[in-house]
């Protein structure tokens, strides 16, 4: 308590953390400060002036954003510092900035995307003046191109820096700038480029006014028509919490939530934007292929060509595959299934990862995503995060700026922060003790980290991979966390949706379809595998987009979207959390657990649940750890055994970010952004 200060706000004395801003003082002590400029998250710029206060003896207003507790000085006679923050100077103060922040601002409110949800209209309601004496001509700016995601009304610009601020330190990638001075002074990206960041969709977040704004979503609701509902993201394997706004049966835009744990405020612009995905080449009946053609089919009639082949066959003979954006109750209920028919052919891990059933430790991120920002030397190790994980990444840049050096063992290429290249394969792990980042920084290291990209373990010596890396961890003292790209992953492994006793992986069940050796291959969404290696086999495919799978299929079930269903779903971190519905499916799809288990009793093999309720609670009877929502459960730590690693090169899984799963291939807005990367990558393969 000595190290407090006393600080008298608006007559209430107050005993603060001296090194607080003025501005984080008031709001402890319950006191709104109006602000544009000043954001959390960001460095102080304190440009923007909506933030004065009063302080007693002061001879003018002073920014509060810009100003430490510790600085205010108190009375002549030894009285606390004191300020004021609705007094008559106060408020004249806030009405003239406000005035001088309208001087050129436009009066297009009703046609402004922002409108409805803007700071600038909020605050010149709460704090502005009902009269304006600027009688002149308003100032006009050129729009700027940023690209296909976001909109410019530049002359609704008041710079306030925070897109500066954002691409600069969060993002690491410093496009934007301002530019001139006083009545010329502009925000603009450098050499009038589109913005290149995966997660440059944040600075419409951040934009206070209506000069970044969404352009897939421009003209298309208000605020108010929109239904919104907080879910959870399936397009990398961070679990961000997002709020899904639908209009009618349309889903609308996606938008973060704060999560200090997972994803801060920040999301990835692929879960911002592929949502346009879901309204695209949808499966909204079932198919059944006649004649080589697949044509349009009752669910009676797609699940008696079902039970007409699985009947008679044997057991070992049918095989089932679950992809990326199932959720965790889907894995459970087909693992029940495919145990009801008698088959152990059955798998979740569809890119043929060698990832240990039960070693936990083995395949979680066990320092959890916050702290990544304790370790003070971390290595990559076959991973990618700007790609796999970017908001991930951006949390790695956050401990980086805080002085963490970090090393990587698989392809040179920008993160967005400085790394120590230690060499690109097997290799260079094997030898890592050789290395100078070893020998210089991570023997040194009190708190290492090592992270593995489960991509790393897909490889022929993923086993021996896996293992050389959490022997690494150990031997440094450190912790060791994998980082998973596919958000079914760790659902599937928690609840076992794995070979049984003599059963076939991944890799096994194609090489069986191939040969003939199985003749029905399940897929539940899985649509990341070479369909041309299923050979004969009658394919079932259950999913919701007209992918690659559902061209394969001899049976198709149209499913509901993560959007259209509740569901659970395990972050790499092993966090559970739930998603929940925001739209219902289209047509006569149906949610996962449910079409599973209409099969089954047509199987007659019926599962024990005749609802989703009844299906969780049978899945945290048998697995009690999932239903701590939002809770991570530690891991045992159990090393894997040790292995010889190939010199092999580690190379990314994800060729082109925008377009990793069924959701994204179907999105114009991803298309583009992906045409636009490629054309960029070839530009500077050029120079």
């Amino acid at each position: 308590m000595s190290d407090l200060r006393k600080l008298v706000i608006d007559g209430e004395e107050h005993e603060l953390d001296p090194n607080l801003t003025v501005l984080q003082a008031c709001e402890v002590a319950g006191k709104e400060i109006p602000r544009f400029c000043y954001h959390e998250r960001l460095s102080i710029a304190g440009n923007c002036r909506m933030c004065l206060i009063e302080a007693v003896g002061a001879p003018k207003p002073m920014a509060s954003c810009a100003m430490q507790v510790k600085d205010l000085r108190g009375g002549p006679e030894g009285q606390p510092p004191a300020i004021k923050t609705n007094s008559p100077l106060v408020k004249q103060a806030r009405e003239g900035v406000m005035e001088f922040l309208l001087i050129n601002h436009p009066l297009d409110c009703p046609i402004c995307d922002q409108g409805g949800e803007c700071d600038l209209q909020d605050q010149a309601m709460a704090y502005g003046a009902d009269f304006s004496r600027f009688n002149e001509a308003k100032r006009s700016m050129d729009e700027i191109n940023l690209g296909p995601l976001i909109k410019t009304h530049m002359t609704r610009c008041i710079q306030c820096t925070r897109c500066v601020r954002f691409a600069t330190e969060i993002a690491g990638v410093p496009e934007m700038g301002c530019t001139g001075r006083g009545e010329d002074a502009e925000i603009v990206s450098y050499l009038d480029s589109a913005l290149t960041s995966e997660m440059q969709g944040n600075v419409i977040d951040l934009c206070p006014v209506g000069a970044l704004t969404s352009r897939p979503y421009a003209f298309n609701a208000r605020p108010w028509e929109l239904r919104k509902t907080e879910t959870i993201d399936v397009m990398d394997a961070l679990g961000s919490n997002i709020r899904i706004d639908a209009k009618g049966t349309e889903v609308m835009r996606v938008m973060p939530l704060n999560h200090d744990g997972v994803n801060e405020e920040w999301i990835s612009d692929k879960t911002r934007f592929a949502c346009d995905g879901l309204a695209r080449q949808r499966l909204d009946q079932p198919y059944v292929r006649k004649d080589g053609k697949l044509t349009a089919a009752s669910w009676d009639e797609a699940f008696a060509a079902i039970r007409e082949k699985i009947t008679g066959i044997a057991p070992e003979k049918v095989a089932a595959l679950a992809g990326d954006l199932v959720s965790t109750e889907a894995m459970f209920a087909l693992k029940a299934l495919m145990d009801q028919i008698g088959s152990a052919n059955v798998d979740c891990r569809q890119d043929g990862a060698k990832l240990p059933a039960g070693n936990r430790s083995a395949w979680l991120f066990n320092s959890t995503i916050e702290g990544i920002e304790d370790a003070d030397a971390i290595v990559l190790i076959g991973t990618n995060p700007r790609k796999e994980s970017p908001v991930l990444n951006a949390r790695i840049r956050k401990a980086w700026l805080t002085g963490t050096e970090i090393g990587v063992v698989g392809e040179a290429v920008d993160l967005t922060y400085d790394t120590h290249h230690i060499g690109v394969g097997g290799g260079s792990l094997s030898s890592i003790k050789d290395s100078s980042f070893y020998k210089d920084v991570l023997s040194k290291a009190e708190r290492p980290l090592v992270i593995l990209g489960a991509a790393a373990t897909a490889r022929d010596d993923g086993e021996a991979v896996l293992g050389a890396a959490m022997a690494l961890a150990e031997s440094l003292g450190g912790q060791f966390s994998m980082l998973h790209s596919a958000a079914a992953r760790v659902g599937g492994m928690e609840v076992n949706c794995l070979p049984g006793e003599g059963g076939r992986d991944t890799d096994g069940i194609l090489v069986g379809a191939a040969s003939g050796a199985l003749e029905v291959v399940y897929l539940l969404g899985a649509d990341e595998i070479d369909m041309e290696t299923l050979g004969q086999a009658f394919v079932i495919y259950q999913g919701h987009h007209g992918d690659a799978g559902a061209h394969r299929a001899d049976v198709v079930l149209p499913a509901a979207a993560y959007t259209e269903q509740t569901g659970l779903f395990v972050n790499t971190e092993g966090r559970p959390q739930i998603a929940y519905r925001a739209a219902f499916p289209p047509g006569e799809a149906k949610e996962d657990w449910a079409i599973i288990r209409a099969l089954s009793e047509r199987l007659g093999e019926p599962l024990p649940f005749d609802s989703i309720d009844q299906l969780r609670a049978k899945l945290f009877e048998k697995f009690p750890h999932l239903q701590s929502i939002n809770t991570i459960t530690p891991a045992e730590w159990r090393a894997a055994p040790a292995g010889t690693v190939d010199e092999a090169p580690f190379v990314c899984p994800i060729d082109d970010f925008y377009l990793t799963n069924s959701i994204t291939r179907a999105s114009e807005t991803m298309a583009e952004c992906s045409r636009l990367a490629q054309e960029k990558t070839a530009a500077l393969a050029a120079e």
